[in-house]
């Protein structure tokens, strides 16, 4: 799968990058996740130290509020430093998930030459050590990690999310759900604003 955006200089995006615009034009193809950071449109976060397992589960998700203004396209995720159990991975679109809510500080542009630098319109939330499963929405597919290993996926934008959407990663220990975990969660994505 090509994903790659024809990328031609101007003055504009130029600056944002630091150079000097008035040198020779030029074509290259960059690939999509480097030109939406040098539009300022693509951000990283991480939802850290999430606690499960004792007959508990947690979660992060990528929310996009009903107010943002923007679509949410989903470029990689990441599930990492689970040491002391097997885990599985669930995939939820559009679900109501348990717990209570905590919304993650760990969420930054990945252009940081721009100022000011610009401010995500998406959540990243999660939630630890809570019951039940998410409710709603569709289970889309599942991973499957060993202790130690990390699970990640590139998904190149292909999974698009308006105003109200959203992307979450489910994890429990179902095969030894009494030994207490706990792991980080990731995420990479970028926005782009509705058209009226």
């Amino acid at each position: 799968m090509n994903n790659h955006l024809l990328f031609k200089q101007n003055q504009q995006l130029a600056g944002a990058v630091n150079i000097n615009s008035n040198l020779m034009n030029y074509t290259v193809n960059v690939p999509i996740s480097l030109m939406k950071s040098i539009e300022g449109k693509y951000f990283v976060g991480t939802a850290p130290n999430l606690r499960f397992g004792n007959a508990t589960n947690a979660w992060a998700r990528l929310y996009n509020p009903p107010n943002s203004g923007v679509n949410l396209f989903v470029n990689t995720w990441t599930v990492s430093d689970i040491f002391t159990t097997p885990y599985s991975v669930q995939i939820w679109f559009n679900s109501t998930p348990p717990g209570f809510i905590q919304f993650s500080q760990s969420v930054t542009p990945s252009n940081l030459t721009i100022i000011p630098q610009p401010q995500s319109h998406i959540q990243l939330q999660y939630a630890i050590s809570v019951s039940g499963l998410p409710t709603g929405g569709i289970k889309a597919y599942g991973r499957y990690g060993l202790a130690g290993t990390t699970i990640n996926s590139e998904e190149e934008g292909k999974f698009i999310f308006p105003p109200g959407g959203s992307y979450l990663i489910f994890l429990s220990n179902p095969e030894r759900p009494t030994l207490l975990a706990t792991g980080n969660i990731a995420f990479g994505w970028w926005e782009e604003p509705i058209m009226q």
